[in-house]
């Protein structure tokens, strides 16, 4: 059985995220991009690390270029945007793709646990693990991470061990 814990991500600044390291613990993943109207969801996603991440919260961005060519281009580039404008500390994957028959293997599972609506149709689409790492929740691009369903869902993967 294939868990969120069985996937790398390349690591925007060099070497690779393995999910495997952060076993057991939940974990919330989203597509992010530096030039989006949804860009300042940053802010809450780093709200949400600084919150939870005490109780075990891992939060990953992966920064992807499929909607509206809305991310910079080169990894330093991100990361000096995310750093310098949001204060982002939690880990960050490099570009990569989350749609299509292009997308990152991690993207493709998500897309077949999840189903069909949980489909990233914009950027900032949010995916919650719990502790087994199976995918709990999905938030589209439109629910902001710093609201009462994302942070009530956080909440009950974390205490429900």
């Amino acid at each position: 059985m294939t868990t969120i814990y069985d996937f790398t991500l390349p690591a925007l600044e060099g070497g690779e995220i393995n999910l495997a390291e952060y076993r057991g613990r939940p974990i919330l993943i989203t597509n992010t991009a530096s030039k989006c109207g949804f860009t300042p969801q940053y802010e809450g996603l780093q709200a949400l690390w600084y919150q939870f991440r005490s109780m075990g919260l891992i939060v990953i961005g992966i920064p992807s270029n499929d909607f509206g060519q809305q991310e910079l281009g080169s990894s330093s580039e991100i990361a000096a945007f995310c750093h310098r404008n949001y204060g982002v500390s939690f880990p960050m994957a490099a570009r990569s793709p989350v749609r299509g028959a292009q997308s990152i293997p991690l993207f493709r599972w998500l897309d077949k646990e999840c189903g069909f609506l949980a489909r990233p149709r914009w950027n900032f689409y949010k995916y919650l693990t719990n502790r087994t790492g199976k995918p709990v929740a999905w938030f589209s691009s439109i629910t902001p991470p710093t609201s009462a369903r994302v942070s009530n869902a956080v909440e009950r993967v974390i205490l429900n061990p």
